[in-house]
């Protein structure tokens, strides 16, 4: 752990056991300043975060991505509300010895990172939710339906679903989509375990439930926040980005034109400058 990890593709995967769980991790960038923990996406591992993102935060910052409880090649069963993946996450971090840390949180992720600065906020300095929305957030109930939906587009047409999940079908859109798709393979070895179909389901009922949930008082959040979204999110509709800053008494808002859910991914340059400008503010 001596030698500083600047590149995704060759982070070692580590193991770290707490809470009767086993969570796997990638662990890179400088040793110095708040730590930046990535929490994933719906059927996301490990390999699924953009290396341009990854990297391009970790050239300034320690970045931390890992498994979850259920997830890739963690052990234990996926629960199926966010507050108890939150509660999971929290554990994880704890176990690193970590008192303080920077949370990036994408989708799924930007949820639990809602959850964690509620029920630990002496954990978190700042926080930046990609693609996401908050409890009881528009559209946010119809994830499953529309995750089935692209996922049968998707077989139909030989493509990954994150093609239509996470971008516009606009010819800049498609074009990102099977950019960011190749750059999920340059990885070629030890790769993580793929999802469970059992893990999958569980973190769509977690999903459905936060899009049930009554309205959370985000009021109290004085920590700085930087959301981030593509305009035509259709996962997470995107006037979920504007309620959050609107509701968030220390945020800002980044929105990128002819995107989607995966904006952040489509335009990871000005991305990865806007992160690492707001962290190091």
């Amino acid at each position: 752990m001596n030698d500083v990890v600047t590149s995704y593709k060759n982070a070692p995967t580590h193991t770290i056991t707490a809470g009767e769980v086993t969570f796997t991790y990638r662990d890179l960038g400088p040793r110095s300043g708040t730590p930046v923990v990535f929490l994933n996406h719906l059927y996301g591992v490990l390999d699924n975060w953009d290396p341009r993102v990854v990297d391009g935060i970790a050239a300034k910052r320690r970045v931390i991505t890992f498994d979850n409880r259920g997830v890739g090649a963690a052990t234990g069963s996926t629960p199926r509300t966010i507050q108890a993946m939150a509660a999971d996450a929290v554990t994880f971090i704890r176990a690193l010895g970590l008192e303080h840390v920077d949370i990036h949180g994408f989708s799924m992720g930007g949820m639990i990172a809602q959850v964690i600065v509620q029920t630990d906020p002496q954990l978190v300095r700042k926080l930046i939710l990609s693609g996401t929305g908050p409890a009881g957030g528009e559209g946010i109930k119809n994830v499953t339906a529309l995750s089935h939906l692209d996922t049968a587009r998707a077989l139909l047409t030989f493509q990954d679903p994150k093609q239509f999940l996470f971008f516009t079908r606009t010819a800049n859109g498609r074009r990102a989509g099977k950019e960011f798709v190749t750059r999920l393979k340059e990885r070629t070895t030890d790769r993580d375990k793929t999802m469970s179909p059992i893990a999958y389901s569980n973190q769509l009922k977690a999903i459905h439930r936060w899009g049930l949930e009554q309205p959370h008082d985000l009021s109290a959040i004085r920590q700085p926040v930087l959301v981030a979204n593509g305009e035509h999110d259709r996962m997470v509709p995107t006037k979920n980005s504007y309620d959050l800053v609107r509701r968030l008494p220390n945020s800002e808002l980044v929105v990128y034109p002819d995107a989607g859910h995966g904006g952040i991914f489509q335009n990871h340059d000005q991305f990865v400058k806007t992160a690492l400008e707001f962290l190091a503010r």
